[in-house]
């Protein structure tokens, strides 16, 4: 009689559990399902902020010249503040924007291709008057002290060391040339309002405003703040890659040689 009540039971106790399966499984699908959503709106979290970091607050950029030696040197990596100088909008006075100042190095759009990006020294604000003698930087009748700046060739180019010259053309920039004449005023030039004139620290071998003209102020990107990577690549320093394959190579050796090439006294440097 209990055998046969026994026999009877299974069928039902596999009925009901076909009928009610276990929950677990179904929980855990779910729990899955919901870390893998949160762990996408995290990530999508971090690029929207990288994305606003990036494109209103600091930008990368490489120093593919020798125009600046030897503040900045080709393979230095630099992370530009694009907010101390403020875009001259209404909430500027709420916040810690300031003046462009001589002195500061600044990155720009290049005025004659924008497109290109160019990093230099103000030496001139708007309503300076500037004048080159022999190499020395005058201002407003002034001579600069300039520490940072470095000589490799004699005095031997008139237009380059004795600036401004309206004898001497400079045959690069014809437009300049004409500006030029317009704005010197008993041998000295004077700088626009809304405008900057900049030179790089390498005054030997830099392509600055005495060639090309002044930088308007909306042109100006930013300020570096400092120098996160420096590389040294001797094989590649003096002719950048041009094709796809050289530019796989140089990224290739690169990577393959971090440690040597890596210039750690200058990696982390912060830019006066």
């Amino acid at each position: 009689m209990n055998l046969s009540v026994y026999h009877s039971s299974v069928p039902a106790a596999a009925r009901q559990c076909a009928e009610n399966p276990a929950p677990v499984p179904q929980r855990q699908s779910v729990n899955s399902g919901s870390a893998v959503i949160s762990s996408l709106q995290a990530l999508l979290g971090t690029i929207v902020i990288a994305i606003f970091v990036i494109t209103f607050v600091v930008q990368a950029f490489q120093i593919p010249s020798p125009s600046m030696e030897n503040t900045l040197l080709v393979g230095d990596y630099l992370l530009v503040n694009k907010l101390c100088y403020g875009s001259g909008g209404l909430g500027n006075p709420l916040m810690p924007y300031r003046r462009i100042q001589r002195g500061d190095i600044v990155v720009f759009h290049y005025p004659v291709t924008p497109a290109q990006h160019f990093v230099k020294r103000v030496i001139g604000v708007p309503g300076d008057r500037v004048r080159l003698v022999k190499k020395q930087v005058f201002v407003n009748g002034a001579a600069l002290e300039e520490p940072y700046a470095h000589f490799t060739r004699p005095a031997n180019d008139p237009f380059r060391d004795d600036f401004p010259r309206l004898d001497v053309a400079p045959g690069e920039t014809p437009e300049w040339w004409l500006t030029l004449r317009k704005l010197v005023e008993d041998g000295e030039l004077i700088v626009p309002e809304g405008h900057y004139f900049v030179m790089g620290d390498n005054r030997d071998d830099s392509y600055d405003s005495r060639y090309w003209g002044f930088v308007p102020a909306a042109n100006i990107i930013g300020r570096p703040l400092l120098i996160y990577w420096s590389v040294r690549d001797p094989e590649t320093d003096s002719v950048a890659p041009a094709t796809a394959r050289e530019r796989l190579y140089h990224l290739t050796y690169i990577f393959t040689h971090v440690f040597q090439i890596t210039r750690w006294g200058r990696t982390l440097h912060l830019i006066n």
